[in-house]
């Protein structure tokens, strides 16, 4: 992507902390959202003197305006970068990630958030962890630093077995959740924004512990899906297969019924992610091809926080 695209986001509830920022505060400074008056030798500046609300008062006293300020937030991406996460038809999908993220440090720092990046495969991966910081380039380091390992991952790849490669509709028996566990530990009873990037080809069940972890944030799955994955070729082929994950190869006659198969196993797979996080009352937001900014706003626009 030449130019980071611009989405807006929002967070639930208020942020608390000291530092200015564009989100509702939980703490009283110099803002613009009144909350409620103080007696001036309680809290002693002068400029907030409300002459009126004195002049009203019973008390024979001088008023001042108690105001909430805006705050500044913590926004992260935890980035799956399994081997699935390299698979893609026009692009990898680690590339679409950094699309994202590059869009997301644009943002944030828009806004005087700060963004930082952490990684997983079956581990934390420790060499991606990249620190929340407020800087105008860290949405072009955390994108490069993606690219940098899709564009490696795709080189070894290559090099051990020939192409077409395929990414499962279905989960996998890997063990993500211990690696993502440990990237969300890091995050456990923090406030902030956390965008959880995966195309989720894994089993679901430990992924209420992890949301447990990120309980005090936002949380915001966003389910990265390629074309080849999810739509089988239009006429009968006889395909030879790869699972990305294990390397396992199979060869398929793509008849009618089988490419019918196919887009039901994605439609339940849809559904069961949709129907997991519902129940943590949290709607994911599906990246499928390209990342469209504009619908990643309408998004936070259209959730009910």
């Amino acid at each position: 992507m030449d130019t980071p695209q611009e989405f807006h986001y929002r967070l639930p509830g208020r942020v608390s902390g000291q530092r200015p920022g564009s989100h509702p505060g939980s703490s009283v400074g110099a803002g613009q959202e009144f909350v409620t008056h103080m007696s001036l030798y309680d809290r002693p500046d002068p400029r907030r003197l409300d002459l009126r609300a004195s002049l009203r008062g019973f008390n024979d006293d001088w008023l001042v305006r108690v105001n909430r300020q805006r705050a500044g937030a913590a926004v992260r991406a935890i980035v799956d970068v399994s081997a699935s996460m390299t698979f893609g038809g026009a692009r990898p999908k680690l590339h679409v990630v950094a699309d994202f993220v590059e869009a997301l440090g644009l943002s944030a720092f828009r806004v005087g958030d700060a963004v930082g990046m952490m990684a997983f495969d079956e581990s934390e991966r420790a060499d991606l962890f990249m620190p929340a910081r407020v800087s105008r380039g860290m949405g072009s380091v955390m994108g490069a630093a993606l690219r940098e390992l899709s564009d490696a991952g795709d080189v070894a790849d290559a090099a051990a077995a020939p192409r077409p490669r395929s990414s499962r509709a279905a989960p996998r028996d890997i063990p993500l959740s211990d690696g993502l566990e440990d990237a969300a530990s890091r995050l456990a009873g923090q406030q902030g924004l956390v965008f959880l990037i995966s195309d989720f080809h894994w089993p679901l069940e430990r992924l209420d512990t992890v949301l447990d972890l990120l309980a005090h944030a936002g949380v915001v799955p966003v389910i990265v899906w390629d074309s080849a994955e999810t739509e089988p070729p239009t006429r009968n082929a006889l395909a030879s297969l790869r699972d990305a994950e294990s390397g396992a190869r199979r060869t398929l006659w793509l008849r009618p019924s089988l490419r019918e198969e196919w887009r039901q196993a994605v439609a339940r797979r849809r559904a069961e992610i949709d129907s997991f996080f519902a129940a943590h009352s949290i709607r994911p937001f599906y990246v499928e091809g390209t990342f469209n900014a504009d619908a990643l706003s309408r998004y936070f626009f259209e959730a009910d926080l």
